[in-house]
């Protein structure tokens, strides 16, 4: 767990003085007017707001004040006369973070990758940043465990699966599009909760933000910020027990020193092992993450190394359920309808990023990373669709691969007047090369290859072993992904009005090879301009009212050898968004309304059967409202709310029929919801639930068979104390309650969600 402080200070006229906000580390801490201003301070206020603070503090001290850190209560004086400022000092684990909203799970704001880090009612999007405090109220093992939050991201893969996919208003966003501290490429199959201080999730394209994603995902983006070190000292230890038999050890590590605290270093450790939530499986992870990091009053540095091993043995299977006549009902959550499939997959990470303020109002940054990623797996392959009574043919094989990924951007921002408006003017830059290549190596056990052996879900067969020799992989294609941004953010009128224009020239060039031959095959070359155009208007000042245009950029496909125009690269495509939104920060709460509108390209094929000619010839187009709120509703309760509603339409096609159909695997309604209490009869005891809600969606285009809806319960608590002198926590949760089976899906590929699921754990301050 990443340690935060914040400290509100409002200065009251005459000799009155009040205290509030006051959320601090678990140790008594005293604020000596001697003691260097601190990395927490510099990192949250703007610079030179330490210089600013000392004054205030030596008046503090020199009253006798003193603020004992824990679960200090507000305090308030008896006069209410009239308040002359308001300082705060918030300390967090990494630099430029944005401090926690009331309630402490979601931030006030989060980074825009080209746009800079600010606050969300100042930014023309729909946002939500979850805090390091909102993964551990949930016992978070990854990234998964979080975004299910916001009803706009849901899960398309179970846990313990090959990674974990996503969809962001009903578009999907792949493990491989997650950021690492902004740079696309990094992020592993999954990212483990360990290394998380931020989830920083954007609704809508954000090609102009980051570029183009390597998957080309346009719903959405998800950036991890990683941990840093806080000027607390932090040494931790965490047992945790998952159902059912599986057992955890990590360890948090962190540290600051230097003069003034600028060096700050941070360590977790993660080693897993035993059956998780799949009959028979074995889930291992060894994680090891450092974070170095030094905060200049103008240069800041930071770097992350990241070694993860994940080897596990019967992972969550998935199944086509394509040409169904039925949609048969979702067999047990902890079966695995694959009998001793393997995987393993490894991952080394390399990242570093600089910061420089030129002057008071020009800065600089750059940063690059490295990611070598390898995954080995038995690939059991459906070789016949499921029937509705669950049967299917099944043959297995080996499917390896690797990518090599270097990623990086680069930019100045600028920030000037021209007569009464004031100007942010950002440059940027962004690059990312990959290689990657995979080997199939086709199973050759009996009947034969093309038949495969019989199977069914609800009460699977082993899988035959693999006869053949498992080949290496091969180069099977090399990606750059390249492109140049520019923006001006203008603010008008004391900031109440913000308009954001921008514009990103990206470029993507891929080069395909065989991997029998080792040949190439198609190269492709493409560039397209993405657009932003946002506006935010305060017509009063916790109310923010705001709109954008903006595109998602994805790269064409190279046509298959079944059409007559083989062989052709199709351009990148343009995912465009118009959106409306409002937000509102009642003090305690923040609540927002959004309504957008997406259209994306749909590629078909047209002309008779035989001599086809593929293009994009059609078109979807996505509707949604989307409301949230989330908070400290009352002093000790803290919640976390959303609901969507998705319309997703296909307007163009040239399948008549199909027109004014819904899209394949997109629920029209979903929803979370989540609460905290802190409990009064019992100091130091929280109790937390969660629901979970997704409407049914359809199989098809044709929309002749749909999935049901379905509902997850979590419940939870966790108890803090203090033992030998030691601060513990200890939690408990149980995930989907009722151990309801569902299927997970965004089409016609389908896995079964978690069943219900234990996890228990302990950790110690040292």
């Amino acid at each position: 767990m990443s340690r935060e402080t914040q400290v509100s200070i409002v200065i009251i006229s005459g000799d009155s003085l009040s205290l509030s906000h006051c959320r601090m580390a678990p140790s008594a801490v005293l604020l000596d007017p001697s003691m260097p201003h601190s990395h927490s301070s510099r990192s949250a206020s703007s610079r030179g707001a330490a210089p600013v603070l000392r004054p205030i503090v030596r008046h503090l001290a020199g009253i006798g004040l003193v603020m004992i850190a824990g679960n200090a209560l507000a305090q308030t004086a008896t006069q209410t006369p009239s308040t002359l400022g308001q300082v705060d000092v918030v300390g967090t684990s990494g630099a430029s973070l944005q401090p926690p909203a009331p309630g402490g799970q979601v931030a006030r704001g989060g980074s825009l990758g080209l746009l800079g880090t600010s606050d969300a009612m100042n930014v023309p999007f729909s946002t939500i940043n979850f805090t390091s405090q909102a993964v551990e109220d949930v016992q978070a093992r990854t990234l998964a465990d979080i975004v299910v939050n916001d009803a706009s991201v849901r899960l398309t893969t179970g846990t313990g699966g090959f990674d974990d996919t996503f969809t962001i208003r009903g578009l999907a966003v792949g493990a491989g599009d997650v950021a690492i501290n902004g740079l696309y490429g990094l992020s592993a199959s999954r990212v483990p909760a360990q290394l998380v201080e931020r989830v920083e999730i954007l609704k809508g394209p954000a090609t102009l933000i980051n570029g183009i994603a390597p998957g080309g995902s346009v719903g959405g983006s998800i950036n991890v910020v990683t941990k840093r070190a806080s000027d607390v000292p932090l040494t931790r230890l965490t047992t945790t027990f998952t159902s059912k038999s599986n057992l955890a050890v990590g360890v948090d590590v962190g540290r600051r020193f230097g003069k003034d605290n600028e060096w700050g270093i941070r360590f977790n450790g993660l080693v897993r092992g035993g059956e998780g939530t799949v009959n028979g499986g074995d889930q291992k992870t060894q994680l090891g993450a450092l974070a170095l990091d030094y905060q200049g009053s103008r240069l800041k540095w930071y770097l992350d190394a990241i070694v993860q091993r994940d080897d596990t043995d019967n992972f969550r299977p998935q199944i086509s359920l394509d040409a169904i006549g039925a949609i048969p009902s979702p067999p047990d959550a902890r079966a695995n309808w694959y009998p001793g499939t393997a995987l393993v997959q490894r991952d080394n990470v390399i990242a570093t990023r600089l910061e420089y303020d030129v002057t008071d109002a020009v800065a600089v940054y750059g940063g690059i990373g490295y990611r070598d990623g390898t995954a080995e797996q038995v690939f059991p392959q459906s070789v016949s669709a499921v029937n509705s009574a669950g049967d299917f043919r099944v043959r297995n094989n080996f499917y390896d691969s690797f990518s090599h990924t270097v990623s990086a951007n680069a930019g100045v921002r600028w920030r000037l007047n021209t007569g009464p408006i004031k100007h942010t003017i950002n440059a940027g830059f962004t690059q990312l090369t990959q290689r990657s290549g995979n080997s199939f190596t086709v199973g050759t056990n009996a009947p034969d290859t093309t038949t495969g052996f019989p199977s069914n879900i609800y009460n699977p067969s082993p899988l035959v072993p693999v006869a053949a020799s498992r080949l290496d992989p091969r180069l099977a294609s090399d990606t750059t992904l390249h492109s140049v941004a520019i923006s001006d953010t203008m603010s008008f009128a004391d900031d109440r009005l913000l308009i954001t224009l921008g514009l990103r020239d990206q470029t993507a060039r891929v080069d395909s090879f065989s991997t029998t031959t080792g040949i190439a095959t198609a190269p492709y070359k493409a560039s397209a301009v993405s657009p932003l155009a946002g506006i935010v208007f305060k017509p009063i000042q916790n109310v923010s009212v705001y709109g954008n245009y903006t595109a998602g950029l994805t790269r064409g496909t190279i046509v298959g050898t079944q059409y007559l125009n083989r062989g052709e690269i199709l351009p990148p495509y343009k995912s465009k968004q118009l959106e409306a939104g409002v937000k509102a920060d009642f003090g305690r709460l923040t609540t927002s309304a959004a309504l957008y509108q997406i259209t994306r390209p749909l590629s078909q094929a047209t002309g008779p059967v035989g001599n086809q000619v593929l293009g994009y010839t059609g078109e979807t187009r996505y509707r949604g409202l989307e409301l949230s709120a989330y908070g400290e509703i009352q002093r000790g309760l803290r919640g976390i709310a959303s609901v969507a509603f998705t319309e997703p339409e296909v307007t163009s096609s040239v399948t008549a029929a199909n027109v004014g159909n819904t899209v394949q695997g997109v629920p029209a309604i979903t929803a979370s919801a989540g609460l905290d209490w802190d409990t009064p009869w019992v100091q130091g005891l929280a109790l937390n639930g969660r629901a979970v809600y997704t409407s049914g969606s359809n199989l098809n285009v044709t929309n002749t068979q749909r999935f049901d809806s379905w509902t997850r319960f979590d419940v939870g608590a966790r108890y803090r104390t203090n033992i030998s002198g030691k601060s513990v926590v200890f939690r408990a949760n149980i995930e989907n309650l009722f151990d309801k089976n569902y299927w997970l899906t965004t089409g016609t590929y389908v896995a079964v969600g978690s069943p219900r699921t234990f996890v228990l754990s302990a950790s110690i301050d040292f």
